[in-house]
């Protein structure tokens, strides 16, 4: 059997010289493909002498580091299940993941000791280890004397390379299980549609624990051979001050209408980048044209979910059209189907459905909400609406209230359970509302608890407590009632409308 092991793929681009620079960070670290490739080995020998095997998963609640990609690549390398969790998660959050995945191996931040340690002692994960961002940890001590040197694993097509949870609008998250055949499809198809080189130079401001920064920026480089520039975070100051140096940068609309907040920002700050991707979230037509009339530069727009990796993209070469999220990429089939799930005529919208091979195959333990996410000829029904005008796929909508702030997905009902439960809150409604710097900001619509006084402040403290503070509301909206159909289901679309120039948004 052919080995299909992810790494494996991205081995087979890396430079012929692996003394070559792979990455280096923005405080002027530099590490070769040598140091990838060894530290890796090393990770994964140590992660299998601690009787780990394939298919077993790997939980990692870690800042990002270079030691964040080792690790990542060490599980790849051994056929185990990366399943990285947000870092702002809290352990009410982090706790659902750990029960429903199941974890061989908990690695996290020593910061979060505190709170995992009793949660992980709770649900009998004995293997566990700290990483943190500066480049120490226990599973770095433990691994120190471990031989550099191990063969990666032979992996079938469809055996799990990673673990990923995105929830629906009801309901608790679901587990999206992505292949290495899913990965490797996707990364060597970005590569080629977006011309990455062995000479590219990548701006890599972007989190580690989200499809966007380690499937598809992290994968376009390795599948190349390229290089990273690496940063923590993304901040305005220091992206200026290395943008002169990098080729490519890809971001979420967030990051390019802070830049373009900057008087920095200019042609000459982009004098050697080449392509300026955007995704995770809609690019603004005015931050578009903002930005091409500042640097010469026409942001390329792209589609994609956790569940299909990239689906569309805008071209290298031709026209890209703001406000459009471009062409099917190479391998992908995208098509618009009406409410019947015939597929409709050009320029008419209806629901987006995909199949190809970057296309995930079924949900963690779900097989029935798997068989209703995909058709009976096997496309995923994405839950968003478009339409294709001249070969450009537009989306105008999703139809399941999806927040996207900042870059970062925001399921309304899981925050809505939240507050629910809260003293003073009768019931609520969470809706996302434009905003000029994240795309959307989280707005909680209450209708207050008659019993109980409210008090703002204490709703908001209680809900910091139990949601990442980027799922937490931003703003609180109380209401006499909530607007209902004939059926009794909360119209969010009125609740857009009546709030959107309500002050504050």
């Amino acid at each position: 059997m052919d080995n299909a092991n992810l790494y494996h793929a991205f081995a087979r681009n890396f430079p012929a010289t692996r003394a070559s620079e792979f990455l280096c960070t923005n405080d002027g670290l530099s590490f070769s493909y040598t140091t990838l490739d060894q530290e890796s080995a090393r990770l994964a020998r140590f992660l299998m002498q601690l009787g780990l095997k394939p298919g077993d998963r790997v939980t990692v609640q870690a800042e990002k580091s270079p030691n964040f990609i080792w690790l990542y690549l060490a599980c790849l390398r051994g056929g185990l299940v990366f399943h990285p969790l947000n870092p702002a998660y809290t352990s009410t959050e982090v706790r659902y993941f750990l029960e429903d995945a199941e974890p061989a191996l908990l690695v996290h931040d020593a910061a979060f000791a505190s709170s995992l340690t009793p949660l992980a002692d709770t649900l009998k994960i004995k293997l566990r280890y700290t990483l943190d961002a500066e480049g120490g940890g226990t599973l770095l001590d433990a691994a120190a004397h471990t031989d550099a040197d191990f063969d990666s694993v032979t992996s079938a097509p469809d055996a799990l390379a990673a673990l990923l949870y995105s929830s629906g609008t009801t309901g608790k998250p679901k587990g999206i299980v992505l292949s290495h055949a899913n990965l490797a499809c996707n990364a060597r198809a970005l590569a080629e549609a977006w011309g990455f080189s062995a000479q590219d130079v990548l701006l890599h401001v972007l989190p580690l624990f989200h499809v966007h920064g380690l499937f598809i920026a992290l994968g376009c480089s390795l599948m190349s051979g390229s290089r990273l520039l690496f940063c923590p975070r993304f901040e305005v100051a220091e992206t200026l001050r290395l943008l002169p140096a990098a080729t490519v940068m890809m971001g979420v609309p967030t990051y390019y209408t802070r830049l373009l907040a900057s008087a920095e920002l200019a042609y000459e700050t982009c004098r050697n980048v080449r392509l300026f991707i955007s995704g995770s979230a809609p690019l603004a037509s005015d931050t578009w044209h903002a930005f091409a009339t500042r640097t010469g530069h026409q942001i390329l727009e792209r589609y994609g979910m956790t569940e299909t990796s990239i689906i569309t993209t805008n071209p290298l070469q031709g026209a890209r059209k703001p406000a459009a999220v471009g062409v099917p990429l190479s391998g992908v089939e995208v098509r618009i189907v009406n409410d019947d799930g015939q597929e409709a005529a050009t320029g008419e919208t209806g629901h987006v459905q995909v199949r190809g091979p970057s296309v995930f195959k079924s949900y963690w333990r779900l097989p029935e909400k798997t068989r209703e996410d995909f058709t009976a000829d096997g496309f995923f029904r994405t839950g968003d609406d478009g339409r294709f005008d001249d070969g450009y796929l537009f989306l105008v909508g999703r139809a399941k209230d999806l927040i996207i702030t900042g870059g970062l997905n925001v399921y309304p009902s899981e925050v809505e359970n939240v507050l629910d439960d809260l003293p003073g809150v009768g019931e609520s409604a969470v809706i996302g509302l434009p905003h000029a710097d994240f795309g959307e900001q989280v707005v909680a619509v209450i209708v207050t608890d008659p019993e109980i006084p409210w008090d703002e402040h204490a709703v908001r403290s209680a809900a910091r407590a139990q949601l990442a503070a980027y799922k937490c509301p931003k703003r609180y909206v109380v209401c006499a009632a909530l607007p209902r159909n004939a059926m009794g289901k909360v119209q969010k679309n009125v609740l857009r409308a009546t709030y959107a120039t309500d002050g504050g948004a």
